[in-house]
């Protein structure tokens, strides 16, 4: 059974145009599409945490012992 808020929502687009039901619909799946890739990058970021703190762990090492070199965006 639909939650009070999903009734809700029905109620107000089913009270608007035909035309403008669609193009809320194709906003409806963009946003939740959106919502759903922001989730996959959260999952990809927690299960790579670590890995991104071990690695900045180990530049600030390398360069409090002076075995980094400044970096030169014309090489990149």
């Amino acid at each position: 059974m639909p939650s009070t808020a999903i009734t809700t929502i029905i109620k107000m687009v089913e009270s608007l145009p035909d035309e403008l039901q669609e193009q809320l619909v194709e906003y409806v799946r963009a946003y939740i599409a959106e919502i759903e890739e922001e989730k996959r990058w959260d999952q990809s970021f927690k299960q790579t945490k670590n890995n991104l703190v071990v690695a900045a762990r180990k530049a600030k090492e390398e360069i409090a012992a002076g075995l980094s070199a400044p970096m030169d965006y014309e090489q990149l």
